[in-house]
């Protein structure tokens, strides 16, 4: 039976190293390389970014999933009487020769999002740039590669689509996990559906967020509060996944007593509440996310989660940045948890960088810069200073490596 995830610490080291030679060189291997070149060269009304290749051994297949949580009502628009969610699950395949990679956002997923680009806190060209033009490096609907894989839920930050999180989700996949990237639709910048339904028109649904929701007390418990219930019903509808419309042998593989959770900012606040209410998550990545809700009045006390409260008894990391600038906000609530959890909390911070440093904007935004539509003072306040051949290697062998250390055995 193929199982690649038990990695060694200097396995871990060494596959970081080779991960930053092939960023260096601009290249994957072989059945990337042949998947890419296969892919007709889309019509571009800008720059076309590009995502660095994944590093481990195995090709991989993705598949996006609808969901609908028919028990409670969509909390954003009151005309939509259930909650839907989009999916992309990222895993190992069994050969992917000769086929198109699957774009980074879907078609009218980017479109929008490049319309709302520049309204957003990030400040992001919405002209000179091709947001629909980046491609990943995986195929849609690939066999499953046979095997039993740790199963690895993901949550992207505030605002931002689950395409995102692509770079980190494929790499953790080409070593022998499943990774499941969720939606978060009215939060979202952008989610498309495979259509629309009596409820809703269009199939694509954009972000109710203007500026950042933790200066909106009420507003950021709402989604963090909406974010916890997506994440457990995706895990609950895990665990019926011969039900759901995945790629052949897809579901045989997932291994759901190797569990964990991992996001970033927004999303690293929910699945760390999500780990500890739920015990069948074993591990969980914290990527600078809050662990509290802020003060409703000015002068007021913040109020922590549960687990900020009471503390974690399974492995949690809590990895965030040197330049984060709300960074003495986020200690506050990092520290009372780590103080009550003991030596299951590691806390690790990557000099020169930025929030955004654990998205695919690590690699992207210095191609924006380069290519004249960014600032290095925008760069910079994004995701730091620090080059995406350092910081991209640094963000998977963290994560992958505590995965692996973690879920190894059982």
């Amino acid at each position: 039976m193929t199982n690649d995830f038990p990695l060694s610490r200097r396995a871990v080291t060494r596959s970081a190293l080779l991960g930053s030679a092939a960023l260096l060189l601009g290249a994957g291997n072989r059945a990337y390389a042949n998947s890419r070149a296969a892919a007709a060269a889309p019509a571009s009304s800008g720059a076309v970014l590009t995502l660095p290749a994944p590093t481990g051994r195995h090709p991989v297949g993705c598949q996006s999933v609808h969901l609908v949580d028919h028990s409670r009502p969509d909390p954003w628009e009151p005309g939509i009487p259930v909650r839907e969610l989009m999916l992309t699950l990222f895993y190992p395949a069994r050969d992917i020769t000769g086929l198109a990679p699957a774009p980074q956002l879907p078609s009218q997923a980017a479109s929008r999002f490049g319309e709302i680009a520049p309204f957003t806190p990030l400040q992001l060209p919405g002209t000179g740039v091709d947001w629909g033009a980046t491609l990943s490096h995986s195929v849609t609907g690939a066999a499953a590669l046979p095997g039993r894989w740790p199963v690895l839920v993901y949550s992207p930050g505030g605002g931002d689509p689950r395409g995102l999180g692509t770079s980190l989700a494929e790499d953790l996949a080409s070593h022998g996990a499943v990774v499941v990237s969720v939606d978060h639709p009215g939060d979202a910048a952008a989610v498309e559906f495979p259509g629309t339904t009596p409820f809703r028109n269009d199939p694509v649904r954009t972000t109710i967020l203007r500026g950042d929701p933790r200066d909106q007390p009420p507003l950021f418990r709402a989604l963090i509060d909406t974010r916890i219930a997506d994440l457990h019903f995706v895990l609950g509808q895990l665990e019926h996944a011969a039900d759901l419309p995945l790629p052949r042998g897809l579901a045989d593989t997932l291994d759901l007593r190797r569990l964990g959770v991992y996001g970033h900012s927004a999303g690293g606040s929910t699945v760390t509440e999500v780990m500890y209410e739920n015990q069948r998550v074993r591990v969980g990545i914290n990527l600078e996310g809050y662990l509290d809700y802020p003060p409703t009045l000015p002068g007021g006390a913040a109020e922590p989660f549960p687990v900020a409260a009471e503390g974690v008894d399974r492995p949690l990391l809590l990895l965030g940045t040197e330049g984060f600038n709300r960074r003495q906000e986020l200690d506050r609530s990092w520290s009372a948890m780590a103080a009550l959890s003991g030596p299951w909390v590691r806390s690790m911070r990557i000099a020169d960088a930025n929030h955004w440093i654990f998205t695919d904007y690590a690699a992207m935004l210095p191609q924006l810069q380069t290519a004249g539509l960014m600032t290095a003072a925008g760069r910079n306040r994004l995701i730091g200073a620090v080059a995406p051949t350092v910081s991209v290697p640094k963000v998977r062998h963290a994560v992958r490596g505590f995965f692996a250390r973690h879920l190894a055995t059982l």
